[in-house]
């Protein structure tokens, strides 16, 4: 991906960059990130370093997050072993409010998805990184037993319900009830990292990352419908943990999948958007799931076949998918909602990069990227795109 010049807002979340030195008086203990050398035993070096770690790092990044003063932060990132010390933020889901997208993109003519009632599942694994997933919903298919929490509570089921959504736009079965998914029936994988208010920090996310980096040869495909502020960076640079996380999760063969973020703003400061190892997904605004515009509005105002209002758009986002009023799984008894934002037009991607995994199972991350780029259309109303440089929209038909 191309980056444009020029500065970008999104409210949500700063990622701080590297510790050089303890601001003064500022000597309440918050969250750090450290990543270490490749040879270091991280238990060890963080009792060593005299701060407890929280979550440790081995399979994506090696390092550990903890709490600590900044000046235990400076004295750390003077150690030879210690590659960054980089201070922890808070990270939130990117939905707004929200299947006509599982018809905009075609996914009823895919000869893998086979949606026609009948419950045959797509042979698949997607880790969906969010709030967690709903472990008992009828309508799909949770891996309850590759279950990862890395945020609050006690287990990965979801007390937001963000995560249960993305996971049924990904996946729902083809069962005649409720929704069905772009894949249905893949194995979903609950992997918490955002709190019941949809909301968490970076080393949770990277504690998400490093749990799916290590099951690398059962997930093919992770969803991140999460985000916050953020420059991009190339990998190996060490200069964002997050960031090499993912760069060690993409080599390893997950294929990521994020939401562009909802600020209608250029998606060049909007991390992990921006990085060029994922696939970014921007939104379309669809009402009924056809092309060439005219449909009345539904859960929210905005024009039909159009760029959606909220989404971030420019050169970093790879692909358009619906995520204007998408209905979906929700946990805790109300089984379906609607919610809109590029956090819906992600796992519709997700599920199509996991039915493409599915038919090409030895694909490589940008196999597969440049295979959903290829396969979409312009079929929407392309003038509406803020950059004037419009992304293909999804289609999976002869996914």
């Amino acid at each position: 991906m191309r980056r444009l010049p020029g500065p970008a807002l999104f409210a949500a979340v700063l990622l701080a960059t590297a510790v050089t030195a303890a601001p003064a008086g500022a000597e309440t203990a918050t969250g750090y990130i450290v990543l270490l050398d490749e040879n270091a035993p991280v238990t060890s070096v963080a009792a060593e370093l005299g701060v407890p770690p929280e979550h440790v790092y081995e399979s994506s990044v090696r390092g550990y997050s903890a709490k600590m003063t900044p000046s235990d932060a400076a004295r750390i990132a003077g150690d030879p072993r210690v590659k960054l010390v980089q201070p922890d933020g808070e990270v939130t889901t990117t939905a707004q409010t929200l299947p006509t997208g599982i018809d905009r993109i075609d996914a009823d003519l895919s000869p893998t998805a086979k949606i026609d009632g009948k419950d045959e599942r797509v042979d698949v694994d997607v880790a969906v990184i969010d709030t967690g997933i709903d472990l008992d919903h009828p309508d799909l298919n949770v891996h309850t037993a590759g279950a990862k929490n890395c945020s609050t509570g006690q287990n990965a089921d979801d007390g937001n319900g963000h995560g249960t959504h993305v996971a049924g736009t990904i996946g729902a079965l083809d069962n005649d009830a409720g929704v069905v998914g772009v894949a249905p029936g893949a194995r979903v994988w609950p992997v918490r990292v955002l709190g019941n208010s949809g909301s968490g920090s970076w080393s949770d996310v990277i504690c998400g990352i490093d749990y799916v980096t290590a099951h690398a040869k059962e997930i093919e495909v992770a969803n991140m419908s999460l985000g916050g502020t953020g420059t991009d960076s190339k990998c190996g640079t060490n200069t964002d943990a997050m960031h090499e996380a993912i760069c060690r999760s993409v080599a390893a063969g997950v294929t990521y999948v994020v939401a562009a973020g909802n600020s209608a703003v250029e998606a060049t400061n909007f991390v992990p958007a921006t990085y060029e190892e994922v696939i970014t997904v921007s939104a379309l605004a669809d009402f009924n799931g056809k092309p060439d515009g005219g449909a009345a509005s539904t859960c929210r105002k905005d024009e039909d076949d159009t760029f959606a209002d909220f989404s971030n758009y420019g050169a970093d986002v790879d692909i358009i998918a619906p995520g204007v009023c998408i209905l979906s799984t929700w946990p805790k008894g109300q089984m379906y909602n609607t919610i809109s934002g590029t956090s819906m037009a992600s796992p519709h991607v997700a599920g199509a990069a996991a039915l493409h995994k599915a038919k090409n199972p030895t694909a490589k991350p940008a196999d597969v990227q440049a295979a959903l780029v290829k396969a979409g259309t312009d079929k929407w109303t392309t003038s509406t795109d803020p950059d004037k440089k419009p992304e293909p929209l999804l289609n999976v038909a002869k996914f």
